[in-house]
């Protein structure tokens, strides 16, 4: 009984402290640590003629990752032209990520209406969607600037956003700059509630030694120090300053810094991106657990009580809602503290209830909290349940297996390329004369995934459709009867002669002879989210030309297609605990892949 009072207590005190006690004490303490002010844009023009002020600003790079945002594409562009900056000091590149919408269309319409901008614009359109962190590692390494600047589409920037970060980065020990983030319309009393307290935090964290990381909207690093993210990084935002501070340079708050949001989150939609966040929340700490050490100081300080205790909080109020229910029974204090928090909770869960009301501010910011922390605890019980999930398939497959299936695809694929040979040049012939466009065919497909990373790859096909194949339609399924198949492709997809060049993808490691089927990138998302325990049929698997479920079943052509074939991919990967049901299982597989090949059973 002893245990569970003190258990109780000290949870019901870390939940008072992370929202009470510590934005006191933040403040408190922060007024002692007032960080060091960078000298104004305008008295270091002052100083000295123009010409030469703008010849010691450093050179400035915006990117702006960009995945389907046709409708602030352009208000984006416009504003871009506003900015206060040399010419020749500040480059933009939008990078379309696998758009399926007119966002590429829409910027270059808008730009060519905005002739009189001198900034040097560019607009990179990437045909597959790799994800945020694949683009910003890719297009950061790239940039040759001092100063790489990252906004997000919907968010407005100021006019002398870049002339002030210049002069805080004129400081050698400031290595990441953030600004101040606001709605243009809060979807709610509460989200404005919070995100005024965020930037209060913000601030007072700045004093401290570092904000906890920056807002996506708008900041900007110190190009030489960013270090490539994992490619399954959630918090991308909030890893690549940490990441700088870590390295020990400053990052520094500023309020005079402004973005401002456009968009309009649906409450089904910011339910989802508080899920995001309590899930990037829980790896951050896991990663970035080494800054909890006393020699970070006032940044450990913050990033315990701030970070950490916010992974933790929703398990610290349930224990102090069933701890003080069971002491209630013969301690009355708990009894009155029990009945205190289930009536705020029924408080908290009354805008939900009953949502066309309108509801007291103190009520409606309640509403908003509870419902955060429990969209929080969904996300990291989903993060955890898919490294669980991932760790136990790691172990699951034999290494005794692992090392005889590579051998087995070596082998195989060296013997049936020596074998089909004569085919190629047969089919490359045809190809050209049937119709115009490459004989063979590249795709970025998702490979082999592991604790740590997903691999992508480039899949070689031998061309079945026309090159222009999915020019106005974008990444679309095939169908049974696809028009854009050639006369020449039917016959190729008929007899499964068009996968024949993945033999080279199987010697290089990238495929096997057996496994699940590739995906595209594109799709793998929306699959993902539709699909429980979709990701999980290639963890410690390479993807195969042929498989259990693609000689059972036909192509893909829609979701409900994909999700008969997961069954069949999950029993293939319990075949691989034991050598003898791998071999027999395999082996299997491709007899029933020749009696497909030659029976024609291919789309």
């Amino acid at each position: 009984m002893n245990a569970l009072i003190w258990i109780t207590l000290i949870a019901m005190f870390l939940v008072v402290y992370h929202h009470a006690l510590y934005p006191l004490l933040l403040k408190l303490l922060s007024k002692g640590n007032k960080q060091t002010e960078a000298a104004s844009p305008v008295s270091v023009v002052r100083n000295y003629h123009r010409s030469e002020a703008d010849a010691r600003l450093p050179t400035i790079q915006l990117l702006i990752p960009a995945y389907n945002e046709q409708d602030y594409i352009a208000a984006k562009l416009i504003n871009l032209t506003t900015l206060d900056y040399p010419d020749d000091r500040l480059s933009i590149k939008v990078i379309c990520d696998g758009c399926s919408d007119n966002t590429a269309a829409v910027a270059r319409a808008c730009l060519a209406e905005l002739s009189f901008c001198s900034f040097d614009i560019e607009i990179c359109e990437q045909t597959d969607n790799q994800g945020k962190v694949a683009v910003l590692n890719q297009h950061i390494r790239q940039s040759q600037a001092d100063i790489v600047a990252l906004s997000d589409v919907s968010a407005l920037i100021s006019v002398d956003a870049m002339l002030i970060a210049a002069s805080h980065f004129s400081q050698a020990e400031v290595g990441v700059v953030c600004g101040y983030y606001h709605l243009l319309s809060p979807g709610s009393v509460g989200e404005q509630a919070y995100w005024r307290y965020q930037r209060e935090v913000k601030r007072c964290e700045a004093d401290m030694g570092a904000p906890l990381g920056a807002h996506g909207a708008f900041y900007l690093i110190r190009k030489s120090l960013f270090r490539a993210m994992p490619e399954d990084t959630i918090n991308d935002d909030f890893v690549i300053p940490m990441d700088i501070v870590a390295q020990g340079y400053r990052a520094v708050y500023e309020p005079n810094i402004r973005a401002l949001e456009l968009e309009h989150a649906s409450d089904n939609q910011d339910r989802s991106r508080r899920k995001r966040i309590g899930a990037g929340n829980l790896q951050q700490l896991i990663r970035l657990r080494h800054m909890l050490l006393p020699r970070f100081r006032g940044v450990a300080f913050t990033f315990f009580s701030g970070k950490a205790l916010r992974v933790t909080i929703p398990v610290f109020l349930l224990t102090s809602l069933f701890g003080s229910m069971l002491l209630g029974v013969q301690a009355p204090l708990f009894a009155v503290l029990f009945l205190l928090q289930l009536v705020a909770y029924v408080l908290a869960m009354l805008p939900r209830v009953l949502p066309r009301l309108v509801w007291p501010r103190a009520i409606a910011s309640l509403n908003y909290l509870v419902e955060g922390h429990f969209s929080s605890m969904l996300g990291c019980l989903e993060y955890l349940a898919k490294k669980v999930r991932r760790q136990y398939l790691l172990r699951f497959v034999s290494p005794t297996v692992m090392v005889g299936k590579r051998a087995f695809d070596i082998i195989g694929s060296s013997i049936l390329l020596v074998v089909f040979s004569p085919l190629f040049p047969l089919v490359a012939l045809a190809i050209k004369l049937d119709s115009k466009g490459p004989i063979f065919y590249q795709q970025t497909r998702v490979g082999l995934i592991s604790d740590k990373v997903v691999q992508l790859f480039e899949i070689y096909k031998f061309r079945s459709m026309r090159a222009d194949a999915e020019k106005n339609s974008g990444a679309v399924w095939a169908s049974k009867r696809d028009d854009r198949t050639t006369r020449v492709g039917r016959f190729l997809r008929k007899t499964r002669i068009d996968e024949l060049p993945q033999l080279i993808n199987v010697l290089k490691g990238e495929m096997s002879l057996v496994g699940p089927r590739p995906e595209r990138p594109v799709f793998y998302h929306s699959l993902e989210q539709a699909i429980p325990y979709y990701s999980e049929r290639t963890v410690g698997l390479k993807p195969g030309i042929t498989g259990l479920a693609q000689v059972n079943l036909a192509y893909d052509s829609s979701i409900e297609d994909v999700k008969q074939k997961l069954a069949y991919d999950h029993c293939y990967a319990l075949s691989l605990s034991q050598c003898g049901t791998w071999l027999y299982q395999d082996l299997s597989v491709l007899l029933k892949t020749v009696w497909v090949v030659v029976a024609g059973k291919g789309q």
